[in-house]
């Protein structure tokens, strides 16, 4: 990914959130599934290593992300460590 797309990727994300409509779950995506800069180790979508990343975001519906529950846990609106 260019760093070009991947700005617009991340503007995108912050619009998304801006928005209402959506929110950052962490700790629910796949491995290489994540939306865009996540956390240390992410630079955009698709970087997360490993299911459920703690420091990686899904984009879910606002109000879900604390229902979503994963082998780990529930997603969460924070990072988790």
């Amino acid at each position: 990914m260019s760093k070009a797309q991947m700005m617009k990727k991340q503007q995108m994300t912050a619009s998304a959130v801006k928005s209402g409509k959506m929110e950052m779950c962490y700790g629910v995506a796949h491995a290489g599934k994540n939306d865009c800069k996540a956390g240390p180790g992410t630079t955009c979508a698709g970087t997360s290593k490993v299911n459920y990343q703690g420091n990686a975001f899904k984009l879910v519906k606002a109000g879900t992300c604390t229902k979503i529950k994963t082998p780990k846990g529930h997603g969460s609106l924070t990072p988790i460590a």
